[in-house]
């Protein structure tokens, strides 16, 4: 069931915050015992970026948090907290495993996107860079309205605007994030879909030849 891996009515009794632009944020949105069994069947990521779901091999715990994702209820939930019709929205999941020293860089996501949704599943996180900050403006990264450790099975979701300005400070290492969005028609969705496709070709390739774990080029859309 969707409730046994999502904690929905935590998500339902939070407010929407409205600084610096509508968002909402839920530490232990994933419930400990689905973040153990998604953690243990993580997909194997050794290069930065994100891959979309197709083209990672990952376990049934991981599978379990992509059908709840997925579900009507999921999708009512949002529906209900932004006050917008999201029923014949498609969808996009990628995921990342790595982050690379040029990772986090200000941006605001692409006009083909409605609603951001991170899912943060580190177990824990110490470091002072790869947090998540959620800013008010492109032009500094300590003008933040909030900054989120990328642990614990922690949501940040946003509804997607020019000013959704986000970005972290600089990290390298394993950092697993899950990157769920909803998109205005089935050409973004194709498009993004081909994209992260490329990526991960090219990152795959690429992975053959060099280290896994040396830092790659910075991807377009660091979460």
């Amino acid at each position: 069931m969707v409730t046994d891996i999502l904690d929905l009515d935590a998500f339902r009794a939070a407010p929407l915050v409205h600084d610096p632009y509508e968002h909402l944020i839920l530490p232990r949105f994933v419930k400990p015992d689905a973040l153990r069994s998604l953690n243990a069947d993580y997909p194997l990521i050794e290069q930065t970026g994100s891959f979309p779901l197709d083209s990672l091999k990952f376990g049934p715990g991981f599978q379990a948090l992509v059908d709840a994702l997925e579900s009507p209820e999921f999708r009512k939930a949002f529906e209900d907290k932004f006050a917008i019709d999201l029923s014949n929205r498609p969808t996009t999941i990628t995921a990342r495993g790595r982050c690379g020293a040029r990772d986090g860089n200000i941006h605001c996501d692409s006009a083909s996107k409605i609603i951001t949704v991170l899912l943060y599943v580190n177990p824990d996180w110490d470091d002072s860079g790869g947090r998540l900050r959620l800013l008010r403006s492109q032009h500094d990264i300590n003008d933040f309205a909030a900054e989120v450790p990328p642990s614990g099975g922690t949501l940040v979701a946003f509804l997607r605007s020019d000013r959704s300005w986000h970005g972290h400070l600089p990290f390298h290492g394993d950092r697993r994030v899950i990157q769920f969005n909803w998109v205005n028609d089935t050409s973004n969705q194709r498009l993004a879909i081909f994209r992260h496709r490329l990526s991960a070709s090219v990152k795959h390739l690429f992975g053959a030849f060099r280290p896994a774990r040396d830092p790659q080029p910075r991807d377009s859309v660091p979460m």
